[in-house]
């Protein structure tokens, strides 16, 4: 049987196994999945949508830790390490925690009479779902890689799905219209669970997608809302779900604009399970100040000042501008910027213009990369030019483009590192090497 000693040599191997690198569909990893036997006997709470998944997960789990539960969290992709997508009880799984689980996944695949080729998503989930669920867990979380209907996580069904905004994103897979995204998304519902879902504006498919399933479907704005309390609106807010009310919460410790609703979903979710998780409001107000997330609108300490967030999406990328303009004056804003070219890049920086002056744009270590020249063109095009207060610079890798920033921001300007996960991940890198 074709095994690897380390977790290295198997995440190697897998990326190169399988030839193609999102094949979507549930048939093949299904299989695998019944040949594992594999089954959850905890709630199982799915979160999917374009944006604010990652932020959405980290509140239940941080919440639900705070409540005393033991919680898996599964998310995607990693910034520095693969182990950050799996989580028990808070902590990263080792590389020996992890490895057997590789091998029981390919010990099944293998045992099939006709053997599937899995994908390295497919592959990695079905060993980090085998990891939780020999855990004993009270409560597992799952954060969807891409849509919905087709995605590997989706092979468990959930407890209460989670959907936290749609917007156009992964059209090739996905289409190319908020409708058909919606009906994507929607794929996680489950006959009789709940279905959570935090868009203001929900496409139509979405609603009738719940309908046909028979899942009971939350909307923010009828099922539950958040307000702010009056004269207190940048300190304090409410919850007001179907049954349960939690007022006088702090804001959670996630910065951004968009932080209330996803809270507001994670908080009806809750609600809608509690006959098998309760939570009080203690383990809220402890999760909601204990939550963290590296990447999403993360500020770092110190002069100039440093902000990385994983905006890839036009929808994203105006709520950083807004968190960007709710900060505070600075002379000058140095962007680190690179994307994958399947992305909106014009949609992206248009979002952005008002707020950056100089553009480091730089290249990405894979080849769905933009390449720097694409960004610049694209900035060029909405009418970014050279000049003493703006300017487009290309340079090869995150690393690169940070380095140059730091050297012309003076500290009281700041830099924005953002886009692709590989964006924020070079320069977490670089920055991590020169701290050790």
């Amino acid at each position: 049987m074709n095994t690897f000693p380390t977790l290295d040599a198997w995440l190697a191997h897998l990326e190169a196994a399988h030839p193609v690198g999102i094949d979507m569909g549930l048939t093949r990893i299904g299989k695998v999945k019944d040949a594992l036997g594999l089954r959850f006997d905890c709630p199982v709470i799915t979160v999917g949508g374009t944006n604010g998944k990652g932020s959405t997960c980290a509140i239940l789990e941080t919440i639900l830790l705070r409540a005393g539960y033991r919680v898996g969290c599964h998310t995607s992709p990693h910034l520095l390490s693969f182990n950050e997508r799996a989580r028990i009880d808070g902590v990263e799984a080792t590389d020996a925690d992890l490895l057997e689980h590789f091998e029981a996944v390919e010990k099944a695949r293998a045992s099939l009479s006709e053997p599937v080729s899995l994908t390295y998503f497919e592959f990695t989930t079905l060993a980090i779902l085998h990891l939780f669920a020999s855990r004993g867990l009270d409560a597992v979380i799952l954060e969807v890689g891409l849509g919905g209907r087709l995605d590997a996580v989706n092979i468990v069904d959930t407890d209460c799905a989670v959907i936290t905004s749609i917007d156009i994103d992964h059209t090739d897979y996905l289409g190319d219209t908020r409708e058909k995204i919606g009906f994507e998304k929607a794929g996680i519902f489950r006959p009789g669970k709940p279905a959570v879902c935090g868009d203001p504006s929900p496409p139509q498919s979405l609603i009738d997608h719940a309908e046909a399933t028979g899942a009971d479907l939350w909307l923010v704005g009828r099922d539950f809302r958040y307000e702010a309390q009056p004269g207190n609106e940048r300190q304090q807010w409410s919850y007001i779900g179907r049954e349960q009310r939690r007022p006088a919460l702090a804001y959670p410790a996630l910065r951004g604009a968009n932080q209330l609703i996803n809270t507001a979903a994670a908080l009806a979710a809750l609600e809608s399970l509690r006959g098998h998780l309760p939570v009080s409001a203690q383990d809220i107000r402890l999760g909601l100040a204990n939550v963290e997330l590296p990447g999403r609108f993360q500020v770092l300490p110190g002069n100039p000042q440093i902000i990385l967030d994983v905006a890839h999406n036009p929808h994203a990328a105006a709520v950083l501008s807004q968190n960007l303009g709710n900060m505070g004056y600075f002379p000058y804003t140095y962007a680190v910027f690179g994307a994958m070219r399947d992305k909106d890049i014009e949609g992206v920086v248009k979002q952005l213009k008002s707020e950056i002056d100089h553009w480091n744009v730089t290249a990405l270590p894979t080849p769905r990369g933009a390449s720097a020249e694409q960004l610049e063109h694209a900035l060029r095009e909405i009418g970014v030019n050279d000049g003493p207060d703006s300017s487009v610079s290309r340079f090869e890798t995150p690393a690169a483009a940070f380095q140059d920033a730091l050297r012309r921001a003076s500290e009281n300007d700041r830099i924005l590192v953002f886009g692709s996960f590989y964006t924020v991940a070079g320069v977490m890198a670089y920055r991590r090497a020169q701290h050790n």
